[in-house]
């Protein structure tokens, strides 16, 4: 298997114990995490070889994040150095009715200075299959914004599959350019796209069907993600997927998941997970695309399968701390393909 290639941003999260509030604790948990480095996490615990790029200041804490990276058997020798800062974030968790609360501290981070011609693309691609971004990346700067599309023309050249997580986040769109126009010109140069409802609707202007699912047995409205999607592939006619990611959030612990994928005029749809216990949801969306990714990479002729595993990758996500899912391929399958029960495996 070629290596997969993803770029963006990676932090070191700051989060309190025990679900407290920000101003109740003097002591905060450190992981890292970032969308793009949770998707390599991901791949390299199926099994598949996996790349992330990034930029990162020349110190001891960023040593560690790499030391992190290095620990899931993601490759990181592409890795730029150059800045001042590792970027960070601060997670309150939720509990019940009360959301989660996050702070970023990225502003002037060493990924925040990344230009176009700092990193070499051709090197980085060569030997490469797949190549995944998101939208964050394109959020952090105007110059970030840049080297995406910088790097998706290289990916294109060099022959590999695209593909882009929308991830809408309202608080750093900051530069002058909204979302809504710096995101379809690099979309349409990709080969599949993955999303939620919302981030196709504030995207793109699509009227969506609402997922409001109370149980497993809900049935979501296939007709309706079927037109959606429809209008996607007449805008994007380059486009080979199309993948919305469905939940429907009772309370901040009781998630409800679902998924489809649209292509070559077909619409899939996945079983609904009725997560009652989530841990944490942080990196869940992630999940979903990594294991999607997965799928699509190794086993291209069987697309019910690949958002199956997707959909499970994302509800075992919901079930563990940190960013970072924690599950092989083997775990994730066997969930896809079998019964729900959470019995102990012995």
């Amino acid at each position: 298997m070629k290596k997969i290639i993803t770029f963006g941003e990676i932090m070191l999260r700051l989060t309190p114990p025990a679900r407290l509030r920000f101003n109740q604790t003097k002591i905060f948990q450190a992981s890292y995490g970032g969308s793009e480095a949770n998707v390599a996490v991901a791949l390299a615990n199926y099994g598949l070889p996996c790349e992330f790029i990034t930029c990162l200041p020349d110190n001891r804490i960023a040593e560690a994040c790499i030391d992190d990276l290095r620990s899931y058997g993601v490759i990181t020798e592409h890795i730029l150095r150059s800045g001042q800062r590792l970027g960070l974030y601060y997670m309150e968790e939720a509990a019940a009715m009360r959301s989660s609360q996050v702070v970023y501290d990225r502003a002037g981070s060493s990924f925040d200075t990344l230009r176009p011609g700092m990193i070499d693309w051709a090197a980085i691609f060569r030997g490469a299959a797949w190549f995944h971004w998101s939208g964050i990346a394109a959020a952090v700067s105007a110059s970030t914004a840049e080297v995406c599309a910088e790097a998706i023309a290289a990916a294109r050249q060099a022959g590999l599959t695209v593909s882009c997580d929308l991830n809408y986040r309202k608080n750093l769109w900051k530069y002058g350019k909204t979302a809504q126009e710096v995101l379809p010109p690099l979309m349409a140069q990709c080969d599949f796209f993955f999303g939620t409802d919302d981030e196709y609707e504030r995207i793109l202007g699509l009227q969506l069907p609402k997922f409001e699912a109370r149980d497993a047995a809900y049935q979501p409205d296939t007709a309706g993600y079927e037109a959606a999607s429809r209008q996607v592939a007449e805008r994007f006619p380059a486009c080979r997927g199309i993948v919305f990611g469905l939940r429907s959030v009772l309370s901040a612990n009781h998630h409800l998941i679902s998924g489809t994928l649209y292509t070559d005029g077909r619409l899939y749809t996945s079983r609904v997970y009725d997560v009652d216990c989530v841990v944490d949801c942080v990196g869940v969306g992630d999940a979903f695309v990594g294991g999607l990714v997965y799928g699509l990479a190794c086993h291209a002729g069987d697309m019910q399968f690949a958002l199956d595993f997707g959909t499970a990758a994302c509800a075992l996500k919901n079930t563990v701390p940190g960013d970072y899912g924690q599950f092989t391929a083997e775990e994730t399958a066997q969930l896809a393909r079998g019964p729900i029960n959470g019995r102990i495996a012995r």
